[in-house]
């Protein structure tokens, strides 16, 4: 790292001066980076804050929850009038107030279920502020998929840690989970309706110190990154704010962890999932893989709710995370019904002609066609816009 201060008597003291003392400071590239936020609570407005100071030009902020007012003691960027807006909507916003030259984007979606992999792939930097294991293993997976690197940030009580994971090439989250971890992750899904009736239950006590602390870390190892310093890549920033201890832990990467394949190469395809069959993408695909080929979702798509109590079904298409546990409530005799989900898609399947987005997979996302070895991965950027907004005009 260069250490050396720049000083020059004659340089004008504009709004980045001071950090163009730091001898290896580049505030275009800051400007130019294109960072992704998941989760606008007490760690994301602490990060969405910092990257506002920083010069930060290009940030999405995503979240599907609404402002409580608990969030206020924790959350420096909501205001009393804020509670019941959504979380993610704010956080942009004010991040805008602070740093006029920001352009920020929100999106309400559940991480899980409707975040497609081509943001993921479109940022330079991931930052994950969140407060449950199945979002984590969801980003996990997403950014091994596109070969990206993640710094994931923890918080509870007093402690937190901040971790850098890069999947495709080193430990990632899913390698540093316990067997109890993953038991709990088990029965969490069980019922298979991650919605926000159920990710409310992960919420943890927090306190706003601790989440300036690692949130600070956090974007900090991104400023590291995006100047090509050495960063906590595959290692964790541990803070016991009992005693004010912090240390850092390495990180094993797990020979039978099947989380570490990126997607490559990928096609990219102007079409949008809003308009394209799984029969168009099929026949598309059919040209290099044969009349075998099917259609692999990342996520669960969701076919029909049973009861099992009575016996009532109901065809109901769509993403399984929009789907509460009040509506798999069975309008006959008020049982919770079980969803059925599916993941493929071959040409004599029910919903060959159904576009895929219809079928729930989230816009802009990178959906694989595989025929028994082989396989191809195609992006839907025709989804680009309606997912970045205003930042799609942006140079790429």
């Amino acid at each position: 790292m260069d250490d050396v201060l720049r000083i020059d008597p004659d340089a004008q003291d504009d709004r980045f001066a001071r950090f163009r003392l730091i001898g290896w400071w580049d505030q275009q590239r800051i400007a130019e980076a294109k960072v992704l936020v998941i989760g606008a609570g007490a760690l994301g407005n602490e990060i969405v804050k910092n990257l506002a100071l920083l010069g930060f030009g290009r940030v999405v902020v995503c979240d599907l929850d609404r402002i409580e007012h608990s969030n206020l003691s924790r959350s420096v960027l909501y205001r009393p009038a804020d509670i019941g807006r959504s979380k993610a909507q704010v956080a942009a916003e004010r991040a805008c107030e602070i740093y006029e030259g920001m352009r920020c984007r929100s999106l309400d979606v559940n991480i899980v279920y409707d975040l497609g992999l081509g943001l993921y792939r479109w940022a330079d930097v991931i930052l994950g502020g969140l407060d449950n294991r199945e979002a984590r293993v969801a980003i996990n997976s997403a950014a091994a998929k596109t070969g990206k690197a993640w710094i994931d940030g923890a918080i509870e009580r007093l402690d937190g840690v901040a971790r850098v994971f890069e999947p495709a090439t080193g430990p990632c989250y899913e390698c540093t989970m316990s067997d109890v971890d993953w038991r709990m992750l088990e029965a969490r899904q069980s019922c298979a309706l991650l919605s926000r009736d159920e990710m409310e239950q992960g919420k943890v006590p927090t306190t706003p110190t601790t989440a300036s602390i690692i949130a600070g870390i956090q974007v900090q190892e991104a400023l590291k990154r995006l100047h090509d310093v050495a960063s906590l890549s595959g290692q964790g920033y541990c803070f016991e704010g009992a005693h004010h201890q912090s240390y850092l832990v390495e990180y094993r990467r797990m020979a039978d962890c099947p989380t570490h394949e990126a997607y490559e190469p990928i096609e990219t395809l102007n079409w949008s999932v809003h308009q394209t069959t799984a029969r168009d993408l099929l026949g598309h695909a059919q040209l290099d893989l044969g009349s075998q080929a099917v259609v692999e979702s990342n996520h669960d798509l969701l076919r029909e709710l049973v009861c099992g109590a009575c016996g009532d079904t109901e065809q109901r298409l769509g993403s399984l995370g929009r789907t509460t546990a009040s509506d798999a409530r069975c309008p006959r005799c008020g049982e919770p019904r079980r969803p059925e989900i599916f993941h493929t898609i071959d040409i004599d399947h029910d919903f060959i002609d159904t576009p895929l987005g219809e079928l729930g997979v989230p816009p802009w996302d990178i959906v694989t066609v595989r025929s028994g070895g082989e396989q191809r991965h195609y992006e839907f950027a025709g989804d680009r816009h309606e997912v970045l907004g205003p930042l799609n005009e942006a140079p790429q």
